[in-house]
C-alpha cells in the first residue's frame, strides 16, 4: 500500500447457486463491476463457488475440489489482470489424493498468484462438517506484499482466533480479509439471531483495534441447504451433469440462512461500510493507510506487548 495513497476496497457479498459454473462466471461480473467502480483489491465470500456443501459429509462432493493453479484460477486471473485489481479468492483445494484444503488465493493485478493461504482453523459443528473436508493449514498466518500493499487474509473460523489476527499483522499487513461463509440456523434465529451476529462482527472490530489495522471480513446472503451441480466426464467420455442435494427436507426450518452483513472496520473499530443481512451488494471503502500509523500512535497496543511473558499462549491450556 502506497504510503500516501488510499486504497479503495471491494467486498463481493453474494448468494451462491446450486451450479458451480454460474457461480464462478457471477463472482467474475461483480469483480469486473467492483473495478468499474474504482476498486483496486476486491475480496470474494469462502468457497463462493458452490452452495456450503459442508452441511453434510458425502465423498462424492471432493469431486468439486481443484488444484491452485486450476479451472478456476485460470479464470480468476484472467479476470484480476483484464481488471486491473487484486483479488482474494477462496477455493476448495486438491493438493495430492486424498488430501484437501480450505484454501485463500491472493492474484495480483497482472494476473500472477502472489500467495496462498490455508485455512488453519477447521470448525465440526452442526451443518459446519468442515473436518470430514479439509485438512488444517500448514504455510502458517502470512502476509503478501501486493501491488495494492501489504494484505493478509484468514478465512471464517479463523476469524474467532486473536492469535491469528495478530500474527498475520506483526508480519507487516495492514489490511486483513476474511472470507466468510457464516449462518443462522433457522430454529435458532428468532432466539440466538442478533447476539450471534454482534458477537461474529465485535471479535472482528477488536482484532482491528488491537492491532491497529483495516479488517475487512465478507460474507455470503442467501437460504441453502448445500445442493450442488456440476459437470464432469462420464465413464463413456462424454460430457455429463452431477447434482447432489443436501440433507433435510429442504424447508425453510431446515439448511442455513446465511447472514451477510459483510463490513470493513478502520484500525479503531469504526464501521466504513455494512452489508444488509439479506441482499446482493458491493461494499466500497477508501483505506488511508495514514490512519494506521496514527491509531498506534496513539493507541501503542504493539509497543506496550510484555513479548517476555507470553509464553503460555503456545499451550492448550495452563493447569
Amino acid at each position: 500500500m502506497p504510503k500516501n495513497s488510499p486504497t479503495r476496497v471491494a467486498l463481493i457479498q453474494m448468494s451462491c447457486a446450486p451450479d458451480i459454473h454460474l457461480n464462478l462466471d457471477k463472482a467474475a461480473e461483480r469483480v469486473y463491476e467492483a473495478a468499474a467502480q474504482g476498486a483496486t483489491l476486491v475480496c470474494l465470500p469462502e468457497l463462493f463457488r458452490a452452495q456450503y456443501f459442508c452441511q453434510r459429509e458425502d465423498h462424492a462432493l471432493f469431486d468439486i475440489a481443484e488444484p491452485i493453479p486450476g479451472p478456476s484460477t485460470d479464470t480468476l486471473t484472467r479476470v484480476a489482470r483484464e481488471a486491473g485489481i487484486t483479488l482474494v479468492a477462496s477455493l476448495f483445494e486438491r493438493r495430492a489424493p486424498g488430501l484437501y484444503h480450505n484454501t485463500a488465493v491472493t492474484i495480483d493485478r497482472d494476473g500472477s498468484i502472489a500467495d496462498v493461504y490455508r485455512k488453519m482453523h477447521i470448525p465440526d459443528d452442526p451443518l459446519y462438517y468442515e473436518k470430514f473436508y479439509f485438512t488444517p493449514g500448514d504455510l502458517g498466518f502470512k502476509a503478501t506484499q501486493t501491488s495494492a500493499g501489504k494484505i493478509g487474509t484468514l478465512v471464517c473460523w479463523d476469524q474467532w482466533y486473536p492469535e491469528g489476527a495478530r500474527l498475520t499483522a506483526l508480519r507487516g499487513a495492514e489490511i486483513l480479509f476474511f472470507p466468510t461463509a457464516i449462518g443462522w440456523h433457522p430454529s435458532e434465529k428468532d432466539e440466538f439471531g442478533t447476539a450471534q451476529y454482534e458477537a461474529w462482527q465485535t471479535a472482528q472490530r477488536a482484532h482491528a483495534i488491537a492491532n491497529g489495522v483495516f479488517v475487512c471480513s465478507v460474507n455470503r446472503v442467501g437460504h441453502e441447504h448445500g445442493d450442488v451441480t456440476f459437470r464432469t466426464t462420464a465413464a463413456d467420455g462424454n460430457p455429463a451433469t452431477v447434482e447432489l442435494h443436501g440433507p433435510g427436507d429442504h424447508t425453510p426450518e431446515s439448511g442455513i440462512e446465511f447472514w451477510g452483513g459483510s463490513f470493513i472496520a478502520d484500525p479503531f473499530g469504526r464501521i466504513l461500510a455494512q452489508g444488509s443481512h439479506d441482499k446482493e451488494e458491493i461494499l466500497i471503502a477508501d483505506l488511508d493507510p495514514k490512519l494506521i500509523e496514527i491509531t498506534r500512535q496513539h493507541w501503542p497496543f504493539l509497543r506496550d506487548r510484555r513479548i517476555d511473558a507470553y509464553e503460555g499462549i503456545a499451550k492448550r491450556f495452563l493447569d
